[in-house]
């Protein structure tokens, strides 16, 4: 995939207010808000900034911190950390490697088979259904 550059004012012109705010100033969305937070369809979760795959369904679980939360990555290459030392934390920021648009952050704490847990904003994703036999 090509690496996506936009300049800010075509960001805000293709984004809701909310995506822009999310993705390109590295904003949360308030937790149970988001509307991948309890969605249980069978597909793929994409960047909605450059439309790269970063998480499949069958890797989302439910943390019950009020994210959508999913233990790896559909394709490693297209989620990329950074620590984050934002509001008096250190953190592990994810971003899509594609067009580094903030998704969330990722944390230690999650299931086996990786204890991972990537913490992901509803409003930095979109999705695409597949079939369940295509899942596979």
């Amino acid at each position: 995939m090509t690496k996506v550059k936009k300049s800010e004012s075509e960001w805000r012109e293709y984004l809701t207010d909310e995506q822009y705010r999310v993705t390109r100033e590295k904003g949360t969305e308030r937790p149970f808000t988001g509307k991948f937070n309890d969605h249980h369809e069978t597909g793929i979760y994409t960047c909605v900034c450059c439309g790269a795959e970063l998480f499949k369904s069958d890797s989302k679980f439910d943390a019950g911190c009020g994210w959508p939360s999913f233990w790896q990555a559909a394709e490693t290459e297209n989620v990329s950390e950074q620590k984050d030392f934002s509001h008096m934390m250190i953190r592990t920021e994810i971003l899509c490697s594609n067009c580094e648009a903030h998704l969330g952050h990722v944390f230690d704490d999650g299931p086996k088979p990786t204890g991972l847990r990537y913490c992901v904003n509803s409003a930095s994703l979109s999705f695409k259904a597949t079939d369940e036999k295509d899942e596979k």
